[in-house]
């Protein structure tokens, strides 16, 4: 059985949001703090920087 024109673009949509949500995470948790410290902003920046991050992540 061949899935019909409907169930396509759902799946595409979810896997859309799954890779947005993950590169959020990565930027959050990982670039972020990099490119936070080279610039050299001070920690709680980064921190309220990061939470913006997750809860656009969340919103995705």
């Amino acid at each position: 059985m061949t899935p019909t024109q409907q169930e396509v673009p759902a799946d595409n949509g979810e896997m859309t949001s799954l890779l947005l949500g993950a590169g959020f995470a990565l930027a959050s948790l990982i670039i972020l703090p990099a490119v936070a410290q080279r610039i050299g902003l001070g920690s709680s920046l980064t921190i309220a920087l990061r939470g913006a991050l997750m809860r656009a992540a969340n919103r995705v």
